[in-house]
């Protein structure tokens, strides 16, 4: 099996989803089958339907949770020491040079992305265009739009 890399940021988000999961959504679907049950007639008994699907999707997520934990190789930015160069876990202040515009993203594992608060995945093209450059480099991004070239102003590993 493949390893997954992962923040410990990240790594401690699916962990505490996990225990969610696992000690309170799965209890309250369990009542609410026994609940549904009750009412009688399950074969047209919408909330025991309702209630088995939340059950059946809250089982394989906690299964796709526990695999990914299993495969993750943990990796903790500050720890790092990369020379200055661009690897995951790196939080990278970037310039566009056509626009001047600022922009700063942490480069995290595909579970943990969220572009609106500035964390972006290593499968990303920009990600993708990043990894192995340092400070003063230019990064050229093939977007939808077509090509953007980004200055990378400053690399940091918080």
């Amino acid at each position: 099996m493949a390893t997954i890399p992962i923040t410990t940021r990240g790594a401690q988000l699916l962990k505490e989803e996990l225990h969610r999961l696992k000690t309170v959504e799965r209890h309250a679907v369990v009542q609410a089958i026994a609940e549904a049950r009750a009412q009688g007639d399950l074969s047209e008994n919408a909330e025991y339907e309702a209630a088995k699907d939340k059950q059946g999707f809250i089982e394989g997520r906690i299964q796709e949770i526990e695999g990914k934990l299993a495969a993750a190789q943990i990796i903790d930015p500050s720890s790092l020491n990369a020379g200055g160069k661009v690897v995951f876990g790196a939080t990278v202040d970037l310039e566009e040079e056509s626009t001047g515009a600022a922009v700063t993203y942490q480069i995290v594992g595909d579970d943990e992305a969220d572009l609106k608060q500035g964390r972006i995945s290593i499968s990303s093209p920009i990600a993708r265009a990043l990894i192995g450059k340092d400070v003063g480099s230019v990064a050229d991004v093939q977007a939808p739009g077509g090509v953007k070239s980004y200055e990378i102003v400053d690399v940091r590993y918080i």
